[in-house]
């Protein structure tokens, strides 16, 4: 018997260990939930006001010092004396987070109970009827599931979630009770397909949010966080929960700011991202449409927090189109240019192909090689490549020419148009490129950018009035920043035709271009390049070119 197993067999696998842990609290929610469950609906209702309001009384003192910090910081008060306050504040959030997080591990088990024996109810019972409260006339104004008679509010068990009625029909069994503890903890619960994990997410959301302080459910697109506010919604609002979904309103709405004002509220990753950034910018506290963050749980979070985090999220403003941005003017050119090196590539690799089969493999390996520099997304390359032996010999050929800091690589790049790095993600025209574009313009010096420097150096040796020299300046940098911005668009133009393929890097969608995420196939909507990289797609697929785009701010989930 090995170390490991001995091991086993004294302490336990590690999910003995934390079944172990976990089961003391699960003990407790079970016993709760015996005398919970005796309670009549509106008793139910009452002993979760108990438990809001042990919170609140646990906090009381604490948030009360904080208005009163926050309505001195307001007044003409001394620098010195505002940084004490402000130090004092800081510290008071803190305590009150912690104290928060102390009394919710303690009613934990009493929350849990409730939460499961209000599933029980609505999957038991067509209708619950309750004293009407002021919360349950106002959602009895939109919701068809709460009706009013007289001093009773009568709640429905089914309703409509995601476009289809649903019948609730779910009762927390232990091992969803166990998820719920792990959520709770901070932890992440893996969960099989079919074992519920939505429902578990109701048990740690209802708890926390009793501290009225807000609670993020976070999910991966936008149907599923409407769907889900809309399934789990009533469960939380029998309880006066409120309950959005940022994703039903407008960037800086006002609906989506009452939607973050409820206990409850449902959205996707990159909408509460998007969110955070544009708080992040704005220049009145009245702007701002998130609070102070206090829990989230997150749906699919391998898929949130590893492939979605690759792609950072930008926030972009327009940038007015003018004629130095030209993405159909000079598209015939790199069109040329591209068709030019494709013709070429392919005569490489037949060549290459017939002097390997002759088993002529130095020269042979020399024209692949070449072939793959010049394009190698090129489908029969790529099929020739995958041949026995074929991509050790083109290894072997790129060893050879990439030694001595590529002193010899041009010996294969010179009779390209352009060179793609395929690990770089960049293209480089060669001379004879440039060569190619020039001579189809008046412009002989299309590529050759001014040298601003010097030419500002000659203006201030000149006896020009300073206003004259200014002048000059202005012109000398605006041609400048006309010529380099045609080159950028000519390179970017090329890179979109040769690196970014159609049904693979994006698609076309509503006259739109939008882009496919590499690691999950998804279809990122709102995502553009950047860089006039997006426009230079769209002028290759002849769809609406819109203006460039300037970043304000980004940021990774």
């Amino acid at each position: 018997m090995s170390f490991t197993d001995v091991f086993k067999k004294i302490f336990g696998t590690k999910a003995d260990r934390d079944m172990k842990a976990l089961k003391p609290t699960l003990d407790k929610v079970l016993a709760a939930y015996k005398s919970i469950d005796t309670l009549s609906d509106d008793e139910l209702r009452a002993r979760c006001q108990v438990l809001k309001d042990k919170i609140q009384t646990a906090i009381a003192s604490d948030e009360a010092r904080i208005a009163q910090i926050r309505e001195e910081l307001e007044k003409e008060i001394p620098l010195k004396k505002k940084e004490e306050l402000a130090t004092e504040q800081d510290k008071l959030v803190k305590k009150v987070d912690e104290t928060i997080e102390k009394v919710l591990d303690e009613i934990l088990p009493e929350a849990f109970a409730i939460m499961k024996s209000t599933a029980r109810r609505f999957a038991q019972n067509p209708v619950i009827k309750v004293k009407a409260t002021d919360f349950d006339r106002d959602l009895s104004a939109t919701k068809e599931f709460v009706t009013i008679e007289g001093d009773y509010a009568l709640w429905q068990n089914h309703w409509m979630a995601g476009g289809n009625e649903v019948t609730w029909d779910m009762i927390h069994y232990d091992v969803q009770l166990i998820g719920g503890i792990v959520l709770h903890q901070g932890k992440i619960a893996e969960m099989a397909t079919g074992e519920g994990k939505t429902l578990v997410a109701t048990l740690p959301v209802f708890l926390n949010a009793l501290a009225g302080k807000g609670v993020h459910v976070v999910t991966v697109n936008d149907y599923l966080s409407k769907r889900d506010s809309e399934w789990m919604g009533p469960l939380y609002q029998f309880h006066g929960l409120s309950v959005d979904c940022i994703d039903k309103h407008q960037p800086n709405s006002e609906g989506r700011k009452k939607a973050y004002a409820c206990n409850i509220t449902f959205g996707t990753n990159n909408e509460f991202g998007f969110d955070y950034l544009r708080d992040n910018m704005a220049t009145s506290m009245n702007d701002l449409v998130q609070r102070k963050h206090h829990f989230a749980i997150v749906d699919e979070v391998d898929s949130v927090l590893v492939d979605d985090a690759r792609t950072p999220l930008i926030i972009s403003g327009p940038v007015p189109k003018g004629e130095d941005q030209q993405f159909m003017e000079y598209k015939p050119l790199v069109e040329r240019l591209f068709s030019n090196q494709k013709t070429l590539v392919n005569s490489l690799l037949n060549e290459a192909k017939k002097l390997i089969a002759e088993g002529n493999e130095k020269d042979g390996g020399v024209l692949l090689f070449r072939a793959f520099k010049g394009y190698p997304k090129y489908k029969p390359l790529i099929k020739f490549l995958s041949e026995p032996g074929m991509k050790q010999l083109l290894q072997k050929v790129e060893n050879y020419y990439i030694q001595d800091n590529e002193r010899e690589m041009p010996f294969i790049t010179d009779e390209l148009y352009f060179v793609i790095n395929e690990k770089m993600r960049s293209v480089d025209m060669t001379d004879k490129g440039r060569d190619l574009i020039t001579g189809n313009l008046e412009d002989s010096n299309f590529f050759v950018l001014p040298d601003v420097g010097a030419s500002i150096a000659e203006v201030q040796k000149s006896d020009l009035s300073a206003e004259e020299k200014q002048i000059k300046k202005d012109e000398i940098l605006a041609d400048f920043a006309l010529k380099s911005e045609r080159v950028h668009t000519v390179n970017q133009l090329l890179k979109a035709y040769t690196m970014f393929d159609k049904e693979i890097d994006y698609i076309i969608q509503d006259g739109k271009i939008k882009i496919v995420d590499e690691q999950t196939g998804r279809i990122m909507e709102g995502r553009r390049w950047s860089d006039g990289l997006h426009q230079a797609v769209e002028a290759k697929e002849n769809v609406k070119v819109e203006a460039a785009t300037q970043t304000f701010a980004s940021a990774r989930l």
